[in-house]
């Protein structure tokens, strides 16, 4: 009986590189490395770059893929495999070099339920200066905000709290153009859920086609 020590176990193999290549491109890889005479281990690189390619010919799709290839090469010999490239060898320490943390914008708004859209057009609209101009943008603002509003919380909506919002939000710049009507409450539920039910027939459309196209055929 064969021991368990002496099996060709993945876990007992060295760990691949780039693993969407597979393990004889490493191995090729691998063996190149070992070649001496570099005019044979420049014939070896570029046989493991036509075999790369073909392995993977969605990078054909992708702008100078060839240059691709090249770079992957060298990330699979470890940067070990001394050949000439026709393109300029990457940088290995550039290439691993940890990302900068990206700091969290932080924002004073109080009222995040209405989103940071909503908070961008209340301060655009405060900075328009034609009035009539501002009065339509700011009726499009308090709909929007109700719409949001909705989203959460369907139970109760009063539109006297949406103006109050509004005028905070916009430190006392902005309020309800006069004789102003806010969307109504029924109205935007409805919309919602036609969306939502266009979606969904939309999706079972989809599904349906699906199962069409693989039904299979009875003569």
């Amino acid at each position: 009986m064969e021991a368990t020590e002496d099996k060709d176990y993945n876990t007992n193999r060295t760990q691949m590189v780039i693993p969407e290549y597979g393990r004889n491109i490493q191995k090729m890889v691998e063996h190149a490395i070992a070649l001496e005479d570099k005019d044979e281990r420049n014939k070896m690189a570029n046989a493991i770059i036509s075999v790369m390619g073909q392995l993977n010919p969605h990078l054909r799709d992708i702008a100078d893929f060839k240059h691709k290839l090249w770079d992957h090469l060298f990330i699979i010999s470890d940067f070990k495999l001394d050949v000439d490239s026709p393109y300029p060898l990457p940088n290995k320490e550039v290439l691993f070099e940890k990302p900068e943390r990206m700091v969290y914008p932080k924002t004073e708004n109080r009222f995040k339920h209405y989103g940071k859209s909503v908070k961008d057009l209340i301060d655009a609209a405060t900075a328009i200066e034609d009035k009539a101009e501002q009065s339509a943008l700011t009726g499009v603002i308090l709909n929007l905000m109700k719409k949001t509003y909705l989203t959460f919380n369907q139970d109760s909506v009063d539109d006297n709290q949406l103006f109050a919002d509004l005028k905070l939000m916009s430190k006392d710049k902005l309020t309800a153009p006069e004789g102003f009507q806010m969307i109504s409450t029924n109205e935007v539920l409805a919309m919602t859920k036609k969306k939502r039910t266009n979606s969904n027939n939309n999706r079972n459309h989809k599904q349906n086609n699906k199962k069409q196209h693989y039904k299979k055929r009875r003569y």
